[in-house]
């Protein structure tokens, strides 16, 4: 924690040093999934970026709280208060119960993440599991007088509360840009105006989902959810909330307007919203036939996949870009991740045996690369910089490797640190190929063909050595013969 920590705040526009409001412990939101269909491409970017997050204020000695809710009711189709509930139109069409179509895209969810070395979060609140604090939430604001009941519904006062408050304050918008943009949509003559949000909705006959509230049978408005488990777990006031640029308005404004209104103040010391994933340039959806699943990408079972590509190559892929930055998803881009990947998980496999000279100084160009690499890093997450050096340490491993550079016992330290606190523990890249289960059974099954092949050598049986080296290759595993022994890949 002696290492600053700069953090681009959405809500002030500028990079800003990170203080954490209670000493040693960082309190942090992130919005989650609506959970009603498989998680794809767009669920990737998110939850990587604060998994990093995560992952490096727990490296600098923090004490993390990281809430991420499940969205699991109030989710609308058309608008945020508009249309159809999306898990109970799924739970309609499939004749099931609705919490059975949230527990089985939940699940998926957390399969699809840990796939992707993804971090639990600490606490994984359901919107579902707090209708209590929802409604008391509501009279907040209905006791401020800054929302309205109409025919069994809650509506926020958006103008209201833009005479003593800035609605748009974090998107950059006015009132007047809001007014022209909002769509004049049917059923919504309950409000005074277009721009009123829901805060609770009376249901329909026909709506699945709905609980008794002092206003009606009905269901919490989707902003709500996140206002309501925030305080809950993080208190009234906590150092960040993170989500997608596309929840940025209606959904964290909506948000910042309720969190004033009830509690008076906003709540979010640091507002960070990472930029979306395109697909050849073009916005992901169904109508456009580039909706890619999670499942798909590590299956190659898509049309526009001309392969399938496995989960760290994906969460390579998404840190080669800064997380504020768009990100445009092609196989090209995808393949030359998936090279990039195997050249620096190599060099840490290296890295191990390295030969070091006793009474040599320590390089300069080493120390000098690890406080780059932090400084990257404490620079807003800058991780295509932090990759970029530690590919200067691929290359320095190699140098080594081939007899070129020698370092000391010091100098491997540090490279060790890199390769395993830096690129495993914060960036969570770590090898597929033989961590665990079936990986180690390849480590084990081509080590003792390669034992095999060694003693043919020895015996000058170079027909048997060169064909279980043919084999191997057929297989994609490829060999070279080094002068420490025999190092093998795959691909």
């Amino acid at each position: 924690m002696t290492r600053n920590l700069y953090i681009y705040n959405t809500l002030t526009r500028s990079k800003e040093l990170f203080k954490p409001i209670h000493e040693g412990a960082v309190g942090m939101y992130v919005c989650g999934p609506t959970v009603y269909g498989d998680a794809h491409l767009g669920h990737a970017r998110p939850g990587i970026t604060y998994d990093v997050l995560f992952r490096l204020f727990k490296h600098l000695g923090y004490k993390v709280r990281y809430v991420r809710n499940i969205t699991d009711v109030g989710h609308l189709e058309h608008d945020a208060d508009e249309g159809e509930d999306k898990i109970a139109k799924k739970a309609r069409l499939e004749q099931l119960e609705p919490m059975e179509v949230v527990q089985f895209y939940t699940l998926r969810y957390h399969d699809a993440m840990k796939r992707l070395n993804v971090l639990p979060p600490s606490i994984e609140p359901r919107a579902s599991g707090h209708i209590i604090e929802q409604i008391a939430l509501v009279q907040k604001i209905l006791d401020a007088g800054l929302a309205y009941i109409s025919n069994g519904s809650v509506y926020f006062d958006v103008a209201k509360y833009n005479e003593a408050h800035h609605y748009g304050v974090l998107s950059g918008r006015n009132l007047e840009d809001t007014k022209e943009g909002t769509r004049a949509l049917d059923g919504q003559s309950d409000k005074r105006s277009p721009m009123d949000f829901a805060l609770w909705k009376k249901a329909s006959p026909e709506h699945i989902m709905h609980w008794p509230s002092p206003w009606s049978e009905g269901f919490p408005g989707w902003h709500l959810e996140c206002s309501a488990m925030s305080e809950k777990y993080l208190g009234e006031t906590f150092d960040i909330h993170g989500g997608g640029m596309d929840l940025m308005f209606p959904h964290h404004e909506c948000e910042l307007a309720q969190n004033t209104a009830s509690r008076g103040q906003g709540g979010v010391h640091y507002w960070m919203h990472n930029n979306m994933i395109t697909i050849n340039g073009q916005k992901m959806g169904k109508s456009l036939g580039n909706f890619i699943t999670l499942d798909q990408l590590f299956t190659g079972d898509h049309k526009i996949l001309e392969g399938a590509y496995s989960p760290m190559t994906v969460r390579f892929f998404i840190l080669q870009a800064h997380y504020r930055s768009p990100l445009d998803f092609s196989n090209d881009a995808l393949r030359a991740a998936e090279k990039g990947l195997k050249r620096i998980l190599q060099a840490a496999k290296d890295l191990k045996g390295l030969q070091v000279s006793p009474g040599q100084t320590p390089s300069g160009e080493i120390v000098a690369l690890k406080e780059k690499v932090y400084e990257a890093l404490c620079d807003d997450l800058n991780t295509p910089i932090v990759l970029s050096h530690l590919f200067d340490g691929v290359r320095i491993i190699n140098s080594v490797k081939d007899g070129s550079l020698t370092i000391n016992q010091s100098d491997r330290e540090i490279l060790s640190g890199l390769f395993g606190d830096i690129m495993e523990g914060v960036l969570g890249l770590q090898d597929e190929s033989g961590n665990e289960g079936s990986g180690k059974m390849i480590d084990g099954l081509v080590g003792m063909i390669l034992d095999v092949r060694k003693s043919a050598k020895a015996n000058k049986d170079w027909a048997t050595s060169d064909r279980i080296r043919d084999s191997l290759q057929e297989l994609g595993i490829r060999i070279k013969d080094t002068k420490e022994g025999c190092e093998w890949t795959i691909g």
